[in-house]
């Protein structure tokens, strides 16, 4: 054990703060994209879309 005293309440500030720094890198690798990367994905989707419903044979 270390000669000093510790403050146990500053230990568990600092782990605290330094998981919620580690959630919100992950947050924002999952969550955090551009707006022209957005809608880049919307245009995707719309058009993968319209391709399915133009490939629809009528019943």
């Amino acid at each position: 054990m270390s000669s000093t005293p510790i403050n146990l309440n500053k230990r568990r500030k600092e782990r605290a703060k330094a998981e919620k720094k580690a959630q919100a890198d992950r947050n924002a690798a999952a969550f955090g994209r551009t707006k022209a990367e957005r809608q880049a994905e919307k245009d995707r989707a719309a058009k993968a879309d319209r391709t399915l419903d133009g490939h629809k044979r009528e019943p």
